[in-house]
Order: C-alpha cells, then structure tokens, then sequence
C-alpha cells in the first residue's frame, strides 16, 4: 500500500511488485490489480476471485486487500 500513486495500482518492475494506493474502494483496487496481472503481465485469466501470477502461482495479497479473509483461510 502506498500514498501518492498516479493510479490505483500500478506495476513497478523494478521491485516486481504491484503497489496499491491507499483510500480506493477494494474492488477497485483488486480490478486494477487484476487488469495489470491479465493484460500487462500475460497471466493466465482466473476464476472465482483467485489472482495468478504470470508464472502460474497464486498471488498473496496484502491483509488490506483481502479484509473477509480468516488467518487460517491465508497461504
């Protein structure tokens, strides 16, 4: 999560990571994250709420991202 971002999420390749601005509805955040998964990065289009990597493995995301999520429901 970060402040200041010129979007919602944006790819940083340099850190081959996905930073998230703070204060945007989770949906839109999770749609943008998507977006930038599928379209930019080649991944595989997923189903049922589940984000993939362009490499095939699950991405794990942040608790502020994933608020209905138990702690034994993570990994």
């Amino acid at each position: 999560m970060a402040d200041d971002l010129p979007r919602i999420a944006v790819w940083d390749p340099d850190e081959v990571s996905i930073r998230v601005a703070r204060g945007f509805q989770v949906r839109d955040a999770l749609r943008e994250v998507r977006d930038i998964l599928v379209i930019d990065l080649g991944a595989p289009a997923s189903r049922g709420g589940l984000l993939v990597c362009f490499c095939g493995m699950r991405v794990e995301l942040p608790r502020e991202l994933t608020p209905w999520s138990s702690p034994c429901a993570v990994g």
